[in-house]
């Protein structure tokens, strides 16, 4: 499957951060780049999608879809094919957006405390809200080395279909 690739920019981490206090949402924390990375996510697949990462909805979108129909999930792991669009299962009985889009931010270490500027994000495929519900459950744990306290419905990146579909959405 084609993916696509988008380098983090400064400007894009610096908005990120500028954003958290307004987005930050208190839940279970997995890592404590958890919101920044959420943020880089929607930014790329802005990019990626109307060809400029300003057109976000990050600050405006609360209590609803990143995009309309559409949720990113963004995760900050070293790539490997191996890994799952991840959702986690009281998120997916609340929202019901029809696309859920993986984006992996491609940083060294699977418990990494920043994203550098010029990390790769890449966009790896989506999955329907069809899909993600009869996806099977899994506590995944959290980058701190214990159980994440809840499970998640996932979905092997192979599975994935194409966001070239999803592009004449």
């Amino acid at each position: 499957m084609k993916r696509f690739f988008i380098s983090i920019t400064q400007e894009m981490l610096d908005e990120a951060e500028r954003l958290i206090p307004q987005t930050k949402v208190e839940r279970t924390i997995a890592s404590n780049i958890d919101t920044l990375t959420g943020h880089l996510g929607e930014f790329v697949f802005a990019e990626w999608f109307f060809g400029s990462w300003k057109n976000h909805r990050v600050g405006k979108n609360k209590g609803m879809e990143d995009f309309p129909d559409i949720e990113i999930k963004t995760s900050a792991f070293p790539f490997s094919e191996h890994l799952h669009l991840l959702v986690r299962e009281d998120y997916a009985k609340k929202r019901k957006p029809k696309y859920y889009v993986q984006i992996i931010l491609n940083v060294a270490a699977p418990n990494s405390a920043s994203i550098p500027t010029g990390t790769s994000a890449i966009l790896c495929g989506y999955a329907t809200a069809e899909e993600i519900d009869s996806a099977p459950l899994k506590d995944f744990g959290s980058k701190f080395g214990k159980k994440g306290g809840y499970f998640c419905r996932h979905i092997s990146l192979k599975n994935l279909h194409s966001l070239e579909e999803l592009k004449n959405y």
